[in-house]
């Protein structure tokens, strides 16, 4: 299945045989160090920069109703972000997740995300539509 916004996350999560933990790293686009005027200019008129991870958090498909719920959420923590990177482990067994599991992959991620490794992971703006980055 294609998922091309929030609600296709939940419903595949849902749909699958074992316990799922969605896993979000939202990231704040900023300037790089040192940006050219391009660099700048671009930034200034919403294009590139670089995203940087402010938030992780994790999550099951039941704790979860849609995109705006989330988005509420994350703006109590009085961060501001622009793209959130999902990814997902499965539980064995039935089993849920284990929750050292689910920080060790929370960390890789945001290390794979600081390096700018970004395809791996599914990325969403605020309104919950996935986006494709260059």
């Amino acid at each position: 299945m294609a998922i091309s916004r929030f609600a296709d996350l939940l419903d595949e999560a849902r749909r699958q045989p074992e316990p799922q933990r969605l896993l979000f790293v939202f990231t704040r686009a900023e300037l790089p160090d040192n940006p050219t005027a391009e660099q700048r200019q671009r930034f200034e008129q919403g294009e590139g920069g670089v995203l940087t991870p402010v938030l992780c958090v994790d999550k099951t498909p039941d704790e979860l109703s849609d995109m705006a719920a989330l988005t509420a959420e994350s703006q109590k923590t009085g961060l501001e972000w622009n793209i959130v990177f999902v990814g997902a482990l499965s539980g064995s067994g039935g089993e849920a997740v284990p929750d050292e599991a689910v920080e060790r992959q929370l960390q890789r991620m945001v290390e794979s995300l600081q390096m700018g490794n970004t395809q791996a992971f599914l990325a969403l703006n605020r309104q919950g539509e996935a986006v494709a980055l260059q």
